[in-house]
């Protein structure tokens, strides 16, 4: 792959990698990742829900970190204790499509110009992903602390108050230019960039998938949400579970079924991810229901609805049937859940690559 260079325009250039990738991810604020496996001890100093995502101030980040560090469990199969990656449901979903199954993604986004940038850069160039339109500026990157428990449950807190981020008027019809799909989540710290993105892939004749991020996001912010889904410019929308209950929060009916066929009536994709229980999907009229794949009991969930919306979106890109693009989201989505953290290992990639043989899913290309 081409190593990450930072030219005099502020914009890091990869060479090797495809100038108008398929798929481009909007991730404002690149952001690194350091996940751990902690004691559940742990949660009940930490201010906030178990199993939730609550944004932190830089100081309280670096006291969890010193807490987690001080409490953290080293499981006998990890090589270590705490994994630090880029990281962000965006990148998690790109790093995956390019390394994984080989598609030309690229990332529009910001990273500070300290350490965390640097090995946020490292990470996803290493990993085949387009980094032309990421602009380095001056400032902190984005840190999340991951907190993973015996059950492999997440527990997350974000730090991105003094984080450097694209603006809505940095982005340039170039960005979009020549490529099919823009994926992104829903934040509403980010929704001014996030209209601006929406507006002109939309110019660009680009689908848009959109993940829900939250159930927190989802039910702080709803109405923001809902007019997004209405404007009809969202083309595929993921939501979890609890994200779903939360959008029918309510209504009469608020079970998965029907946060789908409510995700369909805006979108021509909605899938609602149901964990070890698989997912539902809807296209038009067709309502497809999908087991997971794999182990019952996760080592570490982050990433998981993350890596099967890369799984999902291949299916699409490829042609595939609805079935068969969820089956692809299983194999995918199964295959982060093995190991620590949102970005699968070598030999989870194989183990991928056998599921999807043994359900005749078609291979990427790139195996190795």
């Amino acid at each position: 792959m081409g190593v990450a260079t930072l030219p005099g325009n502020g914009e890091i250039a990869t060479d090797a990698v495809a100038t108008h990738p398929l798929i481009l991810g909007l991730q404002p604020a690149a952001l690194v990742d350091h996940v751990a496996h902690i004691d559940w001890s742990l949660l009940d100093q930490i201010p906030g829900d178990r199993g939730g995502s609550m944004p932190v101030a830089i100081e309280e980040l670096e006291h969890i970190l010193k807490e987690v560090k001080a409490h953290k469990l080293a499981l006998p199969d990890e090589l270590s204790p705490m994994k630090t990656m880029a990281g962000g449901s965006v990148a998690n979903t790109i790093r995956g499509l390019s390394a994984g199954f080989g598609v030309s993604c690229g990332i529009i986004g910001a990273c500070g110009d300290d350490e965390q940038g640097k090995l946020f850069v490292s990470n996803m160039s290493f990993n085949g992903v387009n980094l032309s339109r990421l602009r380095m500026k001056q400032g902190h990157t984005a840190q999340c602390v991951c907190m993973v428990d015996d059950l492999g449950n997440r527990t997350m807190r974000p730090c991105l108050s003094s984080a450097v981020k694209v603006q809505a008027d940095e982005l340039t019809m170039e960005d979009f230019k020549g490529s099919k799909w823009l994926v992104l989540r829903y934040a509403v710290f980010n929704l001014e960039v996030i209209q601006a993105a929406i507006r002109t892939a939309k110019k660009e004749g680009l689908f848009v998938s959109m993940d829900l991020a939250s159930f927190e996001m989802v039910r702080n912010f709803k109405s923001q949400l809902l007019q997004l889904l209405e404007s009809g410019d969202i083309d595929l929308c993921f939501a979890n579970e609890d994200e779903a209950m939360e959008l029918l929060r309510g209504e009469q009916t608020t079970d998965p079924e029907a946060a789908a066929e409510f995700l369909a009536k805006h979108c021509n994709w909605a899938v609602v991810t149901l964990g070890a229980n698989g997912c539902i999907a809807r296209h038009g009229k067709e309502i497809v229901r999908v087991p997971a794949i794999g182990e019952a009991k996760a080592t570490d969930a982050t990433g998981a609805g993350d890596l099967f919306a890369g799984g999902f979106l291949y299916g699409l890109v490829k042609g595939l049937s609805l079935e068969e693009c969820c089956q692809v989201g299983a194999c995918s989505g199964g295959s982060v859940i093995r190991s620590l953290g949102g970005e699968v290992t070598p030999e989870n990639w194989q183990w991928m690559y056998k599921q999807m043989q043994i359900k005749d899913l078609p291979l990427p290309d790139i195996r190795n």
